[in-house]
């Protein structure tokens, strides 16, 4: 149950900010005990690996903030993210050791799809939204936004890894803004119809 919570977090993590998750696990497997990173992945915990990863979260967190490049940023981060959870969530070993399935065990590529799969979602989420958020606001929401989501990101990554059990809660208050979203779009929708000439 634990190793799965982790492997959901750490992956939905992964879909707000590529970067984030495979930072604080990499540095949680160098500096602590809390990650055991399973064999083929101890490059993830390389002192160049990590100083890579943080150029690239660097740029991530300034071009994010910027309505029209965020945009494309998204485009670009359609591979990047899921790829991001697919490795936290194996790197971890959430795939290993969830629910003791010796099945899973045999099968670690199904870790893979699991944490692809998430990311991905969240991913789609998120570069479905932000559009939204940015013609409301005439683009004066993208850095807000932008920063709310690095703040889950990193958030949701150290609760997967120290306190899993608290990523269910988690999950909850992340999708208040998803729903939100949607609900917009829809009144927006049902409010764009309702202005339309009706046929006589």
């Amino acid at each position: 149950m634990l190793a799965a919570l982790t492997g959901l977090g750490l992956s939905t993590a992964a879909g707000l900010n590529a970067y984030i998750p495979l930072l604080v696990v990499g540095l949680a497997a160098n500096l602590t005990d809390a990650v055991k990173l399973p064999d083929g992945y101890a490059w993830l915990s390389n002192g160049w690996v990590l100083a890579i990863i943080a150029v690239l979260l660097t740029a991530e967190f300034v071009l994010d903030k910027v309505p029209v490049v965020d945009h494309v940023n998204d485009m670009i981060q359609t591979a990047v993210r899921p790829a991001a959870g697919g490795v936290v969530f194996s790197a971890t070993q959430a795939a290993s050791q969830l629910d003791h399935s010796t099945w899973m065990t045999q099968n670690p590529w199904l870790g893979w799809v699991l944490g692809v799969g998430v990311a991905l979602a969240v991913h789609i989420m998120k570069s479905t939204a932000r559009p939204v958020v940015n013609a409301t606001t005439a683009g004066m929401g993208a850095p807000v936004v932008s920063t709310a989501e690095d703040a889950g990101s990193l958030g949701l990554s150290l609760l997967a890894v120290f306190f899993p059990l608290l990523v269910i809660a988690a999950l909850a208050l992340l999708a208040l803004p998803v729903w939100w979203v949607i609900r917009r779009r829809r009144s927006r929708r049902t409010a764009r119809t309702q202005r339309l000439p009706h046929p006589s």
